[in-house]
């Protein structure tokens, strides 16, 4: 069954592509091409349009792309691209703020801080969505997301949305386990007063932030979980892999967790990498990393990573 077009589909204010490279909407600059792309409108559309699908169509949910390799075959199904549509942020009161899962981590950060409001600071350091942030408990500078976390909403494929509280879901270091099936929209934020130097403060973030990880050159932020006691950095570059290269994709020789594309990567190039320094490093160490970001998609016909 094909998905049907926004003219197939009465009341769909969204875009639908069809062959889209996601090479487009990942941060690493590769990727396969995806069946479909849907950019909703807002919440409402989004929910009309999940109601078209049929029940078996393989949705993939997709933000800033920061934390996702696309294999070279591909995405089967349907991309929800999430950024530019569902990225509203709103005061509630007086210390609570909503924000949807398109939001960027970094314009939330800023947001709130020109509101006067203090704890999110650190999202100015995550290179990804607020959706993200909320299915990975993304952090950065010691703070965490779900620290913050005061209730969520979420979207089925139905497109029913339901509020949720913290206590509906075990939340741990970069893992977030909740009800199957429920995609996040939204999240209501608890935060404290501000000093009024916020932007200040995340000013000296992102300084600090330059001077230590790669920006100029296309990656995915952290590569690997931080093990028990220990940084994943510190392991890689222990075990000599910065600098080391598979194709176009290199270990940063400024910080060993992150993976850059140098120019003409493949994603296969990216995951024989992140193989190759899973090998090594639990060779050297006896530790096996883990990979924060996900894997999806299909390798390209006749070749494997």
């Amino acid at each position: 069954m094909m998905v049907p077009s926004p003219r197939e589909a009465a009341g769909l204010r969204g875009r639908l592509e069809r062959d889209v490279p996601m090479a487009r909407h990942t941060s690493w600059r590769v990727g396969g091409r995806a069946e479909r792309v849907y950019r909703p409108a807002d919440l409402d559309d989004l929910a009309a349009f999940l109601r078209t699908l049929p029940p078996d169509e393989p949705l993939h949910w997709v933000g800033l792309g920061s934390n996702l390799l696309v294999r070279d075959g591909g995405l089967r199904g349907t991309v929800i691209l999430l950024h530019g549509g569902l990225d509203r942020i709103e005061r509630l009161d007086a210390r609570t703020v909503r924000a949807e899962a398109g939001a960027a981590c970094a314009k939330l950060a800023r947001a709130t801080a020109r509101m006067g409001l203090a704890g999110l600071e650190f999202m100015a350091g995550i290179p990804g969505t607020v959706g993200g942030a909320l299915a990975m408990n993304a952090g950065a500078f010691g703070g965490e997301t779900w620290a913050r976390v005061r209730q969520v909403w979420t979207i089925d494929r139905a497109g029913r949305v339901r509020a949720r509280a913290p206590a509906d879901y075990t939340v741990g270091y970069r893992s977030v386990r909740g009800p199957a099936g429920e995609w996040f929209v939204a999240a209501a934020l608890a935060l404290a007063p501000g000093d009024g130097r916020g932007l200040e403060r995340i000013r000296a973030l992102l300084a600090r932030r330059a001077a230590t990880q790669p920006m100029g050159r296309p990656s995915c932020g952290s590569v690997f979980r931080n093990p028990p006691g220990d940084h994943a950095g510190r392991l890689i570059e222990a075990a000599g892999l910065k600098g080391v290269r598979r194709g176009g994709a290199m270990v940063s020789e400024r910080h060993a967790n992150f993976i850059v594309n140098t120019g003409g990567a493949t994603a296969a190039d990216i995951e024989a990498l992140i193989r190759h320094v899973q090998e090594t490093v639990e060779r050297v160490h006896g530790v096996r990393l883990e990979p924060e970001v996900r894997i999806v998609g299909e390798p390209e016909e006749g070749r494997e990573a």
